[in-house]
C-alpha cells in the first residue's frame, strides 16, 4: 500500500472516531491545570486574560454557525460512519477555506489551551490537531476528488485548505438559517461555557488553596445550561426547529 493510501485509510479512521479522540488531550489540560497559578499573581488581570480565551472558543464556534447557517442539503454534516456529500459547496464560508468546520473546532480548542497560560499546551494542542485533521481531510478529499472530478479540482486549486482566504469570497445562494443552527450547535455552545466554568472552578481553587466559585462564571453557566435546556427541549419534543429540506 502507497503512503498516500495509508494516510487516507487512517484519515478515514480518523472521520469515523473524530468525535471522541480529542479527549486524549484531557489528561495533559488537567496536569497543566495542577500547577495554575494567576497570570502576573493578580486575579484581575487572569479575568482578563479568560475572557480573551473565551473570545478565541466563541471565533471557533462563530465559524461553526456561518458554515451550518448556510450549509445546503447534504453537506457540512455530522456523520461519522463514512463519507457523504449530495453536492460540493464552494460558495459562502467554502469559498474562502475548504474545511471551516475543523476551522472551527481547533478555534474552540485553542481557546481552551490558551486558559492556563502556558504556551507548551498551545503548542501541543496545535501540532495535535495538524496531525489529526490533516489526515482526515486527505480522506475527505480523496473522497471529493472522485465524486466531483474537475470540480473539486479547480475548487481546491483556488481556495485554502485551512487557513482562510477572504479576497476569494463568493457569496452563498443559501439563505441564512438560524433553526438549522439551533438543532446543530446548541452542544458546542455549551461545551464551551461548561469547560470554561470547570476550568475557573478548578483554577481558583488551586490558586486560592480552598474550594472558590466565582459567581460571575456560575452565572454564566447557569444561563447557558438554561439555553441549551431549552434547545435540547425543542429538538427532542418539538418540530420548531425543523427545517425542510435542511
Amino acid at each position: 500500500m502507497s503512503l498516500r493510501n495509508e494516510l487516507e485509510k487512517s484519515g478515514s479512521w480518523l472521520f469515523r472516531h473524530r468525535t471522541y479522540l480529542p479527549l486524549v488531550l484531557v489528561p495533559v489540560f488537567f496536569v497543566c491545570l495542577s500547577t495554575f497559578t494567576y497570570l502576573g499573581r493578580s486575579h484581575a488581570l487572569n479575568e482578563i486574560w479568560q475572557v480573551c480565551c473565551l473570545g478565541v472558543s466563541f471565533l471557533g464556534l462563530a465559524v461553526r454557525i456561518i458554515t451550518v447557517g448556510r450549509a445546503p442539503l447534504g453537506t457540512s454534516g455530522r456523520n461519522t460512519r463514512e463519507q457523504v456529500a449530495n453536492t460540493l459547496n464552494c460558495t459562502g464560508i467554502y469559498s474562502v477555506v475548504r474545511h471551516p468546520l475543523y476551522l472551527g473546532n481547533y478555534l474552540i480548542m485553542l481557546g481552551f489551551a490558551l486558559w492556563p497560560h502556558s504556551w507548551w499546551l498551545a503548542v501541543l494542542t496545535t501540532c495535535f490537531y495538524a496531525l489529526y485533521y490533516e489526515r482526515i481531510m486527505l480522506a475527505e478529499e480523496a473522497f471529493l476528488r472522485e465524486r466531483f472530478g474537475e470540480t473539486f479540482e479547480k475548487w481546491s486549486a483556488e481556495t485554502p485548505a485551512f487557513i482562510p482566504r477572504f479576497r476569494g469570497w463568493k457569496p452563498s445562494p443559501v439563505p441564512f438559517c438560524w433553526r438549522t443552527v439551533a438543532q446543530r450547535e446548541y452542544n458546542a455552545f455549551f461545551l464551551i461555557i461548561s469547560v470554561f466554568f470547570l476550568f475557573d472552578l478548578i483554577g481558583d481553587s488551586i490558586a486560592e488553596g480552598r474550594l472558590h466559585v466565582d459567581y460571575v462564571w456560575f452565572g454564566v453557566f447557569l444561563a447557558g445550561f438554561l439555553i441549551f435546556a431549552v434547545l435540547r427541549s425543542l429538538k427532542k419534543r418539538t418540530r420548531l426547529l425543523d427545517v425542510e429540506g435542511r
